[in-house]
């Protein structure tokens, strides 16, 4: 890893080296936050709308059987709102625990799009860099300038302008596949929650399932 880093080093100078660490470190947290999506069955929503329209039916007990087998981080929040329903202020309390439970999963985002902002800056950063070098090189060298030797400076300068973008765009489609995920989230949330409240059927719930 330590000559990994020296030959970055050697090629590109610090900036590179910054952001290969960046690119390891954003890397490991997608991977890390499309792991915890899959754990609470982000965008999984078959047995909850299954759930959501036997509510709609008047079916509670038939919803709640299927809610107690989902291992979907809704699920207990409807659980709870089936039990308060009668209760004045429910779509509040139940939205605010959604928002909640939400927290963890939006957690990581801020950073994401920090690095998506971030990264192009310092790649050029290094490129301006690299130039002022390269044109230090060539002031130094008077008239007797070798055209390959400032190609080769521009060219490694200019390398890190293209580390800079290779980062910055994958964590940005990331950034909004997640937010996309974690919207789609909310949406269906606030429609169970409406459903709970104010189901199309006007018969009597049946008796509830312990």
């Amino acid at each position: 890893m330590t000559k990994s880093l020296t030959i970055v080093y050697d090629t590109g100078g610090p900036i590179l080296v910054l952001l290969l660490l960046v690119s390891i470190f954003t890397t490991a947290l997608a991977l890390y936050k499309f792991g915890q999506f899959l754990t609470a069955r982000v965008g999984r929503h078959k047995a909850l709308s299954e759930a959501v329209k036997a509510i709609d039916a008047g079916r509670d007990a038939e919803a709640r059987i299927s809610l107690l087998a989902e291992k979907h981080w809704l699920a207990a929040i409807l659980l709870r709102g089936m039990d308060l329903r009668q209760r004045d202020g429910v779509v509040d309390r139940l939205e605010s625990e959604a928002e909640m439970a939400l927290q963890p999963l939006e957690g990581g985002f801020r950073t994401l799009d920090t690095v998506a902002q971030l990264a192009p800056l310092l790649g050029l950063l290094g490129t301006v860099i690299g130039m002022i070098e390269a044109f230090q090189a060539l002031q130094s060298a008077g008239s007797q300038v070798d055209p390959s030797t400032l190609a080769g400076g521009i060219w490694v300068a200019l390398l890190t302008t293209a580390a800079g973008l290779a980062v910055a765009m994958p964590t940005s489609i990331a950034l909004s596949w997640f937010e996309a995920r974690a919207d789609r989230e909310r949406a269906f949330a606030e429609h169970a929650f409406a459903v709970l409240t104010t189901p199309v059927s006007d018969r009597p719930a049946k008796a509830q399932v312990s």
